[in-house]
């Protein structure tokens, strides 16, 4: 046995743990359950509730030596406390005999029990918490039955307290765990509520502005373990028994959270199966059990009533319906009238199975197929992306990650919020970025550059690890000099990048400056080292490995010969309503969309597609996870899967593609793409258990998030790892071209505007409006005093736009925020002025 390994009995069990272990989790580590309120594997211990109470017995010692003492038996000597003792507080030692169930522990239960119930309303058959909830079973199991206090006495409180618009408060339910304030503050970083009063009217508040402003504030619902704590758009919804689940993988980033969407057939929705919640579904290596609030509440667009229902074709300059057998009879007629002359564009969005049968089909009729993305990088992450087994959960002392030109708070949370913990476990976190983000808080090494200038930073730290001489120009201050010896020192390290400030080309030469920054310090090839892009989508990397080339600059040239445009699940004419210019006059525009977006209203055949919850499929994560997920509902209207419309039209072009199933379709992925050779949809499946245990009977040990019971993923090897020869190179960046005025920076945002937002009701107070933020003295600089608008001008363009100031933009530049109205892929100049 190792010496850091420690034997103790809990009721006749002989139990053996690392040192350091609490009794709470020894036990439950042997299938003994100790009952909780207060105490979650995630959290800090704190003992509030008291319910873990247990008897201990510890060996006695030899005052003098130190050693135990032994009976006439040869067994060491038990003396037990006078009073109990709480499991969730208590480190165990050698040697040590626990009494859970004996009849002083379970006495000490019941009254715990019974003082949590004095005021605690009996309004089980309504309360959303019934049948998961852990008073309610904890009760059954440990209560004395009937209650010895006085009804008049109870304590009468607020029922329905909305807390920030999501999250509703009943403080008559509430039993003071502080779970929920542990969580913000230790997990989430938002220590935005709090308890007030003392005593008996002791409850809980917050005091953010908005309330309760965090974008993880529904973990807490998961982890109450009374109903104190509900969700608005669940509240009074249904019961957790008749509910359906559906194993899934969030869409909304590219961290690839692993989810649960609930549903339930209903008479008012005329017997359809509906979406009632999505819920966190445990995978340790991605999301542990965590979600954020869009991927929680922004699941709605998919059973928008706006979305496309039927096929549609342009007749009269209008879209009118049509049938399926119409609509492909005639993009097939215009596909052949194109010939080779088709450009076919998609994005980060479909699955794996739509954008491998998208690229199947273009490739074999000659034509181009586009991956539309204002961000590079996606070949070298295939190269040094993170080895297999990576999990950021281990990342701690002596380890290294580096975090460049990207605000993980809004483009990736959940990353976000592990590498904060990271640091907190002792990670060495360097951020580097033209502003100051909420991720600097926790940096060891803050790194500000100019906008424009995140690879001649990048290019700052492989120089001091390395001794190339021709970067002796990109030679920085003592912190860049201080950040590259301890990212060199780092046992393993990892580098997120992202496109903040930059173009296309751009991030291509931040991802190579990056590479070759991980290279030189070898820290490639193996677990919890290399590569990850920030991606602006939920499958990007995907669409990368699926063989799709990136638009970059290419796509304008290629529009103007075109005579066909195959747009699948994009929205170019929206970001970009100058490449609708570029189309030639009489080209045909075909679109596969959920939505009537820009570029829908310039098609003259619309095929209306399934979302992420009527179909399978697998997306791939920014870490290079391919992951399943399942239909949950039945489908929507006439809309089919993205990969079965694009079989269906090949079939019609002599193209044959599958057409019958998304495993089908693995299956052809695997035999054509090598690095996805070792996948199919059995392999997805794997699972095994993980640390804390979440989704059984219990409720009260790890919260309500589901166990996942459908599949973990699996990780894809990068080059380095396989061990394919691979040689890092950068390239010198192109200097950012001077212009007048004030350099409008386009920024993501969590919350905004998009297709996949808009619909949600619970979220709209949390969403923003177009604005351009500026510092107070640019501010002070343009005269803007007292005034809520500023005058954008652009080569004769001119806009008047609300303003906010935010110190953290940097002077003499404007942040403005993606999808809220006016789109903007890179960073320009623009003359800022007041309005008249």
């Amino acid at each position: 046995m190792s010496e850091s390994n420690l034997t103790l009995t809990i009721d006749g069990a002989k139990v053996t743990v690392p040192k350091g272990t609490l009794l709470v989790d020894a036990a439950k580590q042997v299938g003994i359950d100790i009952p909780i309120f207060c105490y979650h594997p995630k959290l800090n211990p704190v003992g509030m509730c008291r319910m873990c109470l247990v008897e201990i017995g510890r060996p006695i010692r030899d005052r003098s030596t130190g050693e135990f003492l032994f009976n006439e038996a040869g067994q060491p000597i038990i003396q037990f406390g006078s009073k109990l003792e709480t499991a969730c507080t208590t480190k165990v030692e050698d040697g040590w005999i626990i009494r859970v169930n004996s009849e002083k522990a379970i006495e000490g239960r019941q009254q715990i029990v019974e003082f949590l119930l004095t005021s605690h309303p009996l309004d089980c058959p309504v309360c959303d918490k019934g049948g998961e909830c852990p008073l309610q079973n904890l009760t059954m199991a440990h209560g004395p039955g009937k209650s010895r206090f006085i009804y008049d006495d109870k304590k009468k409180l607020d029922k329905n307290v909305l807390l920030g618009g999501l999250i509703v408060l009943d403080r008559e339910r509430c039993i003071q765990c502080s779970r929920c304030i542990r969580f913000q503050e230790e997990i989430a970083g938002d220590p935005v509520i709090e308890f007030t009063n003392r005593g008996r009217d002791l409850e809980i508040t917050t005091f953010s502005d908005p309330d309760f402003d965090s974008y993880f504030s529904g973990n807490t619902t998961d982890i109450c373990p009374v109903g104190a704590l509900t969700t608005e758009d669940f509240r009074f919804g249904a019961r957790p028994w008749e509910l359906n689940f559906a194993a899934s993988i969030c869409p909304h980033c590219s961290v690839g959270c692993n989810i649960i969407v609930n549903t339930r057939r209903e008479a008012k929705s005329g017997g359809a199966e509906v979406v009632k919640r999505v819920m966190p579904r445990q995978n340790e290596w991605i999301n542990e059990i965590w979600i954020c609030d869009k991927g929680r509440f922004g699941h709605t667009f998919a059973k928008s009533p706006d979305r496309l229902s039927k096929p549609l074709i342009r007749e009269n300059g209008n879209l009118i319906e049509t049938t399926w057998d119409t609509a492909l009879k005639r993009a097939s007629e215009a596909f052949k009238n194109a010939g080779s002359k088709v450009v076919g564009i998609t994005s980060g969005r479909p699955s794996n199975e739509d954008l491998f049968n998208f690229r199947m089909l273009l490739t074999s009729i000659g034509g181009k197929a586009y991956h539309y993305t204002h961000m590079a990088g996606g070949d070298l992450v295939q190269k040094i992306g993170v080895g297999t087994n990576t999990n950021l959960g281990d990342l701690g002392k002596g380890d290294a990650i580096l975090v460049i030109a990207t605000d993980l708070i809004e483009e990736a949370p959940i990353w976000w919020m592990r590498v904060k913990l990271a640091a907190e476990r002792g990670a060495t976190l360097i951020v580097a970025n033209a502003r100051k983000t909420r991720l600097d808080a926790y940096a060891n090494h803050s790194l500000r550059y100019d906008y424009g200038k995140a690879v001649h930073t990048a290019l700052g730290l492989l120089q001091v690890a390395s001794a190339e001489k021709g970067l002796a120009k990109y030679h920085g201050d003592s912190a860049l000099e201080e950040a590259g010896k301890a990212f060199k020192e780092a046992k393993n390290a990892i580098v997120f990048y992202g496109s903040e400030g930059l173009n296309f080309e751009g991030t291509d030469h931040l991802a190579q400056a990056c590479t070759s920054l991980l290279s030189a310090t070898k820290h490639i090839g193996r677990a919890n080292n290399g590569l990850i892009a920030v991606w602006p989508q939920n499958n990007t990397q995907g669409a990368w490995d699926m063989g799709l080339v990136p638009s970059g600059d290419r796509l304008a040239e290629s529009l103007m010969g075109s005579s066909l445009v195959y747009i699948m699940a994009s929205d170019p004419f929206g970001d970009d309503p100058q490449l609708a210019d570029k189309i030639p006059q009489g080209a045909t525009v075909i679109v596969q969309e959920l939505f009537h977006t820009s570029t829908v209203e310039r098609a003259e055949i619309v095929f209306p597609a399934q979302s992420f919850i009527e179909r399978d499929g697998t997306y791939t994560s920014g870490q290079r996870i391919v992951q399943r997920f399942f239909k949950a509902v039945g489908g929507y209207g006439e809309c089919l899967p993205d990969w079965q419309i694009v079989a269906k039209l090949g079939r019609s072009l002599g193209v044959e593609l599958n057409d019958t199933s998304a495993a089908g379709v693995m299956r052809q992925i695997a035999e054509e793409i090598s690095d996805y050779k070792v996948l199919d949809y059995r392999s997805l499946a794997r699972v095994e258990d993980q640390w804390p245990p979440v989704g059984d009977m219990d409720k009260y040990f790890g919260g309500t998030a589901y166990k996942n019971r459908q599949g973990l993923g699996l990780q894809l090897a990068p080059a380095s790892e396989l061990g394919e020869a691979f040689v890092a190179s950068w390239t010198d960046p192109r200097e950012l071209q001077e212009g007048e005025g004030f350099l409008l920076v386009p920024v993501t945002v969590l919350y905004d505007q998009g297709t996949t937002v808009i619909p949600s009701k619970v979220l709209e107070s949390r969403l923003p409006t177009l604005k351009i933020l500026l510092n107070s003295t640019d501010v002070a600089y343009l005269h803007l005093a007292g005034q809520s608008e500023v005058e954008v001008r652009l080569n004769g363009w001119v806009k008047r736009l609300p303003f906010e100031i935010l110190e953290s933009v940097p002077q003499g530049t404007a942040l403005l925020p993606r999808s809220l109205g006016m789109p903007l892929l890179a960073p320009v100049y623009v003359e800022l002025r007041p309005v008249d």
